[in-house]
């Protein structure tokens, strides 16, 4: 009864009382955006999304027009040249991500589910978590984005490609989180993943989720300690 009916009304509730609460910050992000960087306010890309059907996220825009074609791609790593000056500060407070509110106001996306990833990201996970990863709708966070809240740092201190680096030790264990989620999605984990999501962002280098969900996945020896 939660997944299917409860959660969708408390993401239109909390989408709708986070816009009205943060208005007269996203009002300003607006102007800043419109006056610097590619003139340019929001970003919007096509993304996996519940059942595996395509939609478009809405981003506020944080790199060059082109990134997509340029340096690493769908990957964005440390320090990474196509951010403009503006965007480094969306992307590291996260507020980027909240013009997502529309998103789950219109339900394409949910408040917590698995990340909605471009075609090339999804397809590097197992045939087993593409199959199952979106039957919930995809979040604006989630178990995976709080276990990889810095992400950057990986690919930076790797002496591999990013994207095989990913493809070998990122994707096969945020497959095996996102998993986990769906077997575990109830009001408790939501909640959970709430709060973890904020703590994450004031304690990024946290290993709280790990001592609130004791059942997680093991973490993979390749990412340990590459702070």
């Amino acid at each position: 009864m939660y997944k299917y009916f409860f959660k969708r009304i408390i993401d239109i509730l909390l989408a709708l009382i986070a816009l009205s609460i943060l208005a007269p910050l996203l009002i300003p992000v607006c102007i800043g955006l419109l006056l610097t960087g590619e003139h340019y306010i929001f970003y919007f890309q096509k993304r996996i999304g519940f059942k595996n059907r395509n939609f478009d996220i809405w981003k506020f825009a944080t790199m060059l027009k082109a990134s997509p074609a340029l340096g690493t791609g769908s990957i964005t790593i440390k320090n990474d040249w196509r951010l403009t000056p503006m965007g480094k500060f969306l992307r590291k407070t996260k507020i980027n991500e909240l013009p997502q509110l529309v998103n789950i106001i219109k339900g394409d996306m949910s408040i917590i589910g698995a990340r909605p990833l471009m075609e090339v990201d999804f397809l590097k996970y197992a045939v087993n978590v593409q199959q199952v990863i979106y039957n919930s709708r995809p979040g604006l966070t989630g178990i995976a984005s709080v276990v990889f809240r810095d992400e950057e740092k990986y690919y930076s201190n790797s002496d591999i490609d990013p994207h095989e680096f990913d493809r070998k030790h990122i994707a096969p264990y945020k497959g095996e989180l996102e998993l986990w989620y769906q077997k575990n999605l109830s009001a408790y984990t939501d909640l959970m993943l709430v709060f973890l999501t904020a703590w994450s962002i004031v304690a990024p280098q946290s290993e709280l989720v790990y001592r609130v969900f004791r059942d997680l996945p093991e973490r993979p020896e390749e990412l340990r300690g590459r702070d």
